[in-house]
């Protein structure tokens, strides 16, 4: 499987997830039904929530690079 048809996968997992919990699945399984502003409700929440993951990484990765490694920290001594 390519990492292509790996995101296509991840993003209608979060769509299917997304129009659950908005109560809007039924209207997913059938395109027809689905109106504008359904859609929109789905992808503003689908983004939002993407949006709040790519924060909460960059977060972990700034809390990680600040970490000083071990002996090389406020203490040590240089030998």
């Amino acid at each position: 499987m390519s990492f292509k048809d790996m995101e296509e996968r991840a993003k209608d997992k979060l769509k299917k997830e997304v129009a659950q919990e908005l109560g809007l699945d039924d209207d997913l399984r059938d395109p027809d039904e689905l109106t504008v502003r359904e859609a929109g409700k789905i992808g503003g929440q689908m983004v939002k929530r993407l949006v709040e993951k790519g924060e909460e990484k960059l977060a972990a990765e700034q809390l990680t690079s600040r970490v000083p490694a071990p002996g090389t920290g406020a203490g040590s001594e240089a030998p």
